[in-house]
């Protein structure tokens, strides 16, 4: 994991995983003021190699990484209201 940008509104990390195949990917947390909040997104992209394609057709990978978005964001939530 790299931090490959960083600034006010947004930070960019290069991700390089090893197991439990190789892949390379970008995630991104972006901060958009929300009144007397921010609101922070979470991304991530890169290329799909051919055994992520083969589980994607049978399992939903949004339901499966989503959960692990949610409870990441949340954990930074709590992190920055401390």
């Amino acid at each position: 994991m790299e931090i490959i940008e960083s600034a006010p509104t947004a930070t960019v990390i290069q991700l390089d995983f090893m197991k439990p195949f190789t892949a390379h990917n970008i995630a991104r947390f972006t901060a958009q003021p929300a009144g007397e909040t921010t609101r922070i997104t979470w991304s991530m992209e890169g290329p799909l190699p051919f055994p992520s394609k083969l589980v994607g057709v049978f399992f939903n990978m949004d339901q499966m990484i989503g959960k692990e978005f949610q409870t990441g964001l949340a954990n930074l939530k709590a992190a920055s209201e401390k």
